[in-house]
């Protein structure tokens, strides 16, 4: 299966969010029980809000050459998910009567500027991917397999707080290609209006007094000619020239 290597495999926040999703699943079964967790219900909160990251951050990917508004979307709610979780692990610490790591110590550091190789998957992505992101889990090993669940907890809270500013840098990433590109609906508009301009030239529309363009015929919606028809610029809301249409 061929995936282009625009697609969310190559994105360091979909291998992150897959890393703290393994690694929460994994404190879950090692740490929670029928006495700390008797209803399993914590459980199934963390397990569940670890898996919203990858799962949204990779719709939203998915959704980035249809909707750009709906990329965005998915992408804050991976980071409201990760918010979700890193709370947990924060919780956790305190009824243990521990706290998390200072962002100063050097524990927090050490973690804080481990990087992830650059991704190599060449032809055979699903399996090289899965590869890549267990590669990159191990490098926290030191922590993460830990059999003291406040060292695990201050690691995975570290990395989700990682996470929710890289997720931030990619919103703003895809906030500025929003403005700059538009999105699907936009460019439907603009289709449809090029449309419409051409149509209006065929059937001898005037120009438009301001900037040349052809005129298309529209139909007031309010004010005293609210119903009444009349040309408008094909080149709205850029230019707003209008022209009455003679009986």
């Amino acid at each position: 299966m061929q995936i282009n290597k625009s697609s969310y495999y190559w994105l360091d926040t979909w291998i992150m969010g897959n890393v703290i999703q393994l690694s929460t699943q994994e404190f879950c079964r090692n740490f929670l029980n029928l006495t700390n967790d008797p209803c399993g219900r914590q459980y199934d909160q963390m397990t569940m809000a670890a898996r919203s990251v990858p799962a949204n951050i990779a719709e939203g990917n998915a959704r980035h050459s249809t909707s750009k508004e709906s990329e965005m979307r998915l992408t804050d709610v991976a980071r409201a998910s990760l918010a979700e979780l890193s709370n947990d692990y924060q919780n956790w610490l305190m009824l243990l009567e521990s706290i998390p790591w200072s962002n100063k110590s050097q524990e927090y550091l050490i973690v804080a500027n481990i990087r992830f190789d650059t991704p190599t998957y060449r032809d055979d992505v699903q399996h090289l991917s899965s590869i890549h992101i267990l590669t990159q889990k191990h490098k926290f090993d030191s922590w993460l397999k830990s059999k003291d669940s406040r060292v695990v907890a201050n690691c995975l809270l570290v990395l989700c707080n990682r996470l929710i500013m890289m997720l931030g840098k990619q919103i703003e990433t895809q906030l500025a290609a929003f403005k700059e590109e538009g999105g699907f609906t936009e460019a439907l508009t603009a289709e449809r209006l090029a449309h419409r301009a051409e149509a209006s030239v065929e059937q001898g529309a005037p120009a438009c007094p301001k900037c040349g363009k052809p005129m298309i015929r529209r139909v007031a919606k309010k004010g005293m000619n609210s119903g009444k028809e009349f040309w408008s610029c094909s080149g709205y809301p850029e230019c707003n020239g209008t022209r009455n249409i003679n009986p």
